[in-house]
């Protein structure tokens, strides 16, 4: 259980690291911390009545409170108050500031935080702030960890089963001791017995592990006409058949990324590629019925990572698209582990009783 615990840490830890490194590329070079140097944590206390501003991550979100873990790695529990506002740390000046309610404080997103310190050294909240796009970030990795804690917690029974299974063997592994102590051969089989026990509790262990670790299966890519968020017939089709063959995965997540070619200005285009991923998600989940907690959040990356020259007509057409993905669980997908003797160690006892 306790292996199962620690897996369930690094599988968080590890989609964390990645939005952590994501949106440090945000921040001015003078804000980012030394990578050479690795601190630990260290909890932060705050003096009562103490006017204080700290940035950092989201590392632990509770009901009522959660823990911001600077670039020194010094934690500090952030506690709401009745006052608490939360809101966008815009970078336009000609708009409002959106404003967010306490639940999109998720684990892994980027803040700035005033306030002041309580009676228990923590920080009272009076202003969260935090940029969209890390918003959006965090999201992703909020949606990709929480369903592989739900997988985890399944996996959690199939574990205890399969140990109460070992133990089991176990019982008759000394059963076998006994006996091999007056017939030839039955400490081999005893020994065989123990190996697989233990073997299978390994492999069921290894499987665990792999839950979150996914490998990209079936793919395609949707095109669209210039300055349009509607999927042609061509597209529909292809949508389809992916639908299909996903269906008959195990443990499979759809990723879904918009792109646009160079025409227009750049925030048009971006808002365009969202427009096109946000239509395929519809697509499918209104036609095909896939759940939406097996997508992904998509993404519009606007004119980012284009597939063919911009400068060209031809090159433009190919940019103008969506790109689908299953993502297939490679853990989900793995052989279930056996736990039986193997077949030598059962001829040797039925041997041994012919000796007898």
């Amino acid at each position: 259980m306790k292996q199962l615990g620690t897996l369930t840490s690094l599988a968080f830890c590890g989609a964390f690291s990645l939005c952590a490194l994501a949106q440090t590329t945000d921040q001015p070079a003078a804000a980012q911390p030394d990578t050479k140097t690795k601190t630990e944590a260290r909890p932060n206390r705050v003096t009562s009545g103490q006017k204080q501003k700290i940035s950092g991550v989201i590392t632990q979100r509770d009901p009522d409170s959660f823990i911001v873990r600077d670039a020194q790695g010094m934690d500090t529990t952030i506690m709401f108050s009745g006052t608490t506002k939360v809101s966008e740390m815009k970078s336009n000046p000609f708009r409002s500031a959106k404003t967010y309610p306490e639940t999109a404080l998720l684990r892994g997103l980027n803040v700035e935080i005033e306030g002041r310190g309580d009676a228990s050294g923590n920080l009272a909240a009076d202003k969260i702030k935090f940029k969209d796009q890390a918003y959006l970030m965090a999201r992703t990795v909020e949606s990709r960890v929480t369903p592989v804690e739900g997988r985890v917690g399944d996996a959690e029974g199939r574990l205890t089963a399969a140990e109460s299974n070992a133990q089991r063997l176990s019982g008759q592994i000394e059963e076998l001791s006994a006996v091999s102590n007056a017939a030839r051969g039955g400490a081999r089989a005893a020994q065989e017995t123990a190996d697989a026990a233990i073997a299978g509790v390994n492999a069921t262990n290894e499987r665990i592990g792999m839950l979150d670790d996914y490998d990209a299966g079936q793919s395609t890519s949707v095109k669209f006409k210039v300055g349009s968020a509607i999927l042609s017939p061509e597209a529909k089709t292809a949508l389809d058949e992916l639908a299909t063959q996903a269906k008959t995965q195990k443990g499979f997540v759809i990723q879904i990324a918009g792109f646009a070619s160079a025409d227009g200005s750049e925030d048009l285009n971006r808002r365009l590629s969202q427009k096109r991923a946000d239509a395929v998600v519809r697509y499918l989940a209104e036609n095909q019925n896939v759940p939406l907690r097996r997508i992904v959040l998509p993404f519009g990356y606007g004119e980012m990572n284009p597939a063919a020259d911009n400068t060209t007509r031809e090159g433009r057409e190919q940019n103008r698209r969506v790109e689908v993905t299953v993502m297939v669980s490679k853990g989900l997908n793995s052989a279930a582990p056996e736990m039986t003797p193997t077949k030598t160690a059962s001829a040797d006892t039925a041997q041994t009783k012919d000796n007898q």
